[in-house]
């Protein structure tokens, strides 16, 4: 045997040890499920971690239409008709228990919107008659609260939908049809949808998991068993899921949930400030993302703070600014009177203020995206 072939055979061996020692040490190897009585993958712990907290909601309403009739002048002439009638609907939807011993429910609000009478019904059968608490149709969150509660209610840990990023694997948790409990999963597919003309404030995550009508107000959890949204809007020319649904990030549905329960209604803020994306040049040139500040209001809580036009706000309160409509949201819902800390670019130089929040009616800003 030549010198070069033995070298050759030695470096193969070499090759098949390091390749053994790679699939032993390996942690994602180690997981391969094992068919013959190993462990297997499931994400069925955090679903059953999770499941007692989400609720089936029956909604009771009374809707007004116009009469049909009504519109036919020799009806009008010749007959007492009203203008609208009165009926009464069914609906049926999803929530999620957030505060066992207050029996506090979030959902949302197309879910409860006309509401004049919700049963809850949880996982295990019980059943509870639900007070509507507050609502927000700008948000699409809504807050109910269960009556007679009688212990052993579960609810489900928050988490921090900042900190989720496209490709985490969620689960969806709902009702879906009217069908009774039911779960799902997919990924983040993206952050920060807004423009779908559904509510006044947007920043949804958009998901693939399965969410279809009656999953509305239900849960979108991590796999650590957290609450990150609340299901609210599916993308479908058919009524059905395609692979694009949308939730209310639960940071922004947390903040809401707080002033429905302290006020019964949202008390937005605003600083005086009017704003916008980055145009692409801009945000190319620095490889960063931000809003940038378009006009000031004269006595603006952000005249006081030194603020100026062309300033590029990139956090609030620690929390990074990725476009005007998220920093629109942040501020909308901190409530009035509280101070929010701004990190700035100013000429390429980083800066702060502290800026008071003021109420929303206390300054008009005439732009698209005031705050």
């Amino acid at each position: 045997m030549s010198k070069n072939s033995s070298v050759i055979k030695d470096r193969r061996f070499a090759a098949v040890l390091l390749l053994c020692a790679s699939i032993a040490w390996s942690p994602v190897l180690a997981q391969v499920p094992d068919i013959r009585g190993g462990q297997i993958p499931t994400l069925a712990p955090v679903v059953r971690e999770t499941t007692p907290s989400v609720v089936n909601i029956s909604v009771h309403a009374r809707v007004k239409e116009d009469n049909p009739l009504y519109r036919d002048p020799v009806f009008r002439e010749f007959f007492d008709l009203p203008k609208q009638l009165e009926k009464e609907v069914q609906a049926t939807g999803s929530g999620v228990i957030v505060d066992a011993e207050r029996g506090y429910v979030l959902t949302a609000n197309h879910v409860v919107a006309q509401i004049s009478k919700a049963q809850v019904t949880t996982k295990d059968g019980r059943k509870f008659d639900a007070k509507l608490v507050g609502r927000d149709p700008a948000t699409d969150v809504a807050v109910l609260q269960l009556q007679g509660l009688r212990g052993n209610l579960k609810a489900i840990p928050l988490g921090d939908s900042d900190r989720i990023e496209v490709g985490d694997f969620v689960i969806a948790i709902g009702n879906p049809f009217g069908l009774g409990q039911t779960v799902t999963s997919g990924i983040v597919s993206a952050l920060g949808r807004t423009g779908l003309g559904k509510q006044g404030y947007e920043d949804f995550i958009q998901t693939d998991a399965s969410i279809n009508p009656g999953n509305s107000g239900g849960a979108l959890i991590n796999l650590r068993g957290q609450l990150v949204g609340i299901n609210t809007a599916i993308i479908s020319p058919g009524g059905g899921n395609v692979g694009i649904g949308f939730a209310v990030p639960i940071n922004m549905a947390r903040r809401v949930m707080e002033q429905l329960v302290q006020y019964g209604e949202v008390r937005r803020g605003q600083i005086g400030i009017s704003i916008r994306d980055l145009g692409v040049d801009l945000a190319a040139k620095e490889s960063y993302q931000g809003a940038l500040i378009a006009e000031i209001a004269s006595g603006s809580p952000a005249e006081q703070a030194g603020l100026q036009k062309g300033d590029i706000v990139k956090a609030v309160d620690g929390t990074p600014i990725r476009s005007a409509s998220q920093l629109r949201n942040l501020i909308g819902l901190t409530p009035v009177g509280s101070r929010v800390e701004l990190r700035f670019e100013r000429n390429g130089a980083a800066r702060s203020a502290s800026v008071e929040v003021g109420p929303a009616k206390a300054v008009p800003v005439r732009r698209t995206a005031d705050q």
